[in-house]
């Protein structure tokens, strides 16, 4: 009964999806039903959460909409309407949840970007 259990958790990984971590600048394109049209719609943002579960794992996008105010969103993993996730940055952090993030605006909220040796 246990290898069920792990079979039907086991679920497909959306190939999409590169390895993700928290603090990185991406690009998520979600796939948006409206009556028969379909469209993608990009959300660009910082990585502040990522939730290993298994089939319910996500990760949480946070981006400054107009006005300065602050939008959230998760987006699952497993999911079919994950169409891509592109990595535009990625930044040196120490912690593994980025929720101070919400108390701070403009330049105080910039993440100091991790350089690579080639």
């Amino acid at each position: 009964m246990a290898n069920l259990m792990l079979a039907l958790e086991r679920p497909e990984a959306n190939q999409n999806i590169p390895v993700l971590e928290v603090g990185d600048t991406v690009r998520v394109f979600f796939r948006i039903v409206e009556g028969k049209n379909e469209r993608l719609q990009p959300f660009q943002g910082v990585i502040i959460r990522i939730r290993k579960g298994g089939v319910n794992s996500s990760f949480t996008v946070r981006r400054i909409a107009s006005n300065g105010i602050g939008v959230e969103r998760s987006f699952p993993f497993h999911s079919p309407r994950v169409e891509k996730v592109n990595i535009l940055r990625k930044a040196k952090v120490r912690r593994s949840r980025l929720y101070y993030l919400r108390g701070l605006q403009g330049k105080a909220s910039r993440l100091k970007e991790r350089r690579f040796k080639k």
